[in-house]
């Protein structure tokens, strides 16, 4: 329990602050420009990383909603529950309320998520056509979706918006943010809910280190350059467009507790 606490104690150093939050979009933008150059110098050596069958990328990248989603439920419902009670003194029915109303971030993340896959796949679909290395004898196919040119071993070239540097560059926002709690949050050294906490914390901790190696490896191995930008770019826009325009507002989820926008002097400045 104690490596535990050190361990978060260390992370929460560098990860839940508001200059962490500031410079973590331009440093995303940093790695498409980076890597996107690496990839068109061929300065990147052979790795296992740039084949789409790795551990991270079958295991964790697929399926980088689901992860995001899981580990934050309940590390946001239970620290908003904590910091509603204990620093604004709402009674129990109040805190759950304000718990369930942070927590439909999450189906806000969903939708985004949902939403820009689907665009990004008619796009490419509706851009793309399907070259197959049929015999002269036999007439020539047309195929309408990138997946029925691939049941037919055919290779589509269509406008494939890279759906990894959207997704990643999203979710690492998004965990950053909410993690911003514990920066007002205290909680008792030998409570069990500080041990169950930290745990969650120094799990998304790792998660977004993931997230962003991922970003970074998607940069350096596949797609254009212009598609990984545009991707980023509508993964950053969906979390500027939530966290600092609509979350501000009074009929939204809200910020994560204590509701203080990055931009405020006090709230940049008083740490």
């Amino acid at each position: 329990m104690e490596r535990l606490e050190r361990c978060a104690r260390c992370l929460r150093a560098r990860l839940v602050s508001a200059a962490a939050r500031r410079r973590l979009p331009w440093l995303l933008l940093g790695l498409v420009f980076l890597g996107s150059a690496l990839k068109d110098g061929d300065l990147v050596p052979e790795t296992p990383m740039q084949n789409k069958r790795n551990v991270l990328n079958v295991y964790f990248v697929k399926v980088a909603w689901a992860w995001t989603f899981w580990l934050l439920l309940p590390f946001i419902g239970v620290t908003t529950y904590l910091f509603a009670k204990s620093k604004f003194l709402y009674g129990p029915t109040k805190s759950i309320l304000t718990a369930l109303r942070r927590l439909s971030t999450l189906l806000v993340g969903t939708a985004v998520w949902y939403v820009c896959t689907e665009l990004f796949v008619y796009i490419e679909n509706l851009t793309g056509t399907c070259s197959t290395s049929t015999k002269l004898s036999e007439p020539h196919q047309l195929y309408a979706t990138k997946q029925e040119c691939h049941q037919n071993n055919g290779i589509w070239d269509g406008f494939d918006i890279s759906g990894h540097c959207f997704l990643l560059s999203y979710c690492t926002l998004m965990i950053v943010e909410e993690m911003a709690v514990l920066e007002g949050l205290s909680i008792d050294r030998n409570s069990r809910l500080r041990v169950f906490i930290n745990g969650l914390f120094v799990s998304l901790c790792f998660l977004t280190m993931i997230w962003v190696f991922m970003f970074l490896c998607t940069t350096v191995y596949f797609h254009d350059f212009i598609q990984k930008l545009l991707g980023a770019l509508i993964g950053l826009a969906a979390w500027y467009a939530t966290y600092r325009v609509w979350y501000l507002k009074p009929f939204s989820p809200g910020l994560p507790l204590p509701n203080t926008p990055l931009s405020s002097k006090k709230y940049s400045y008083s740490r």
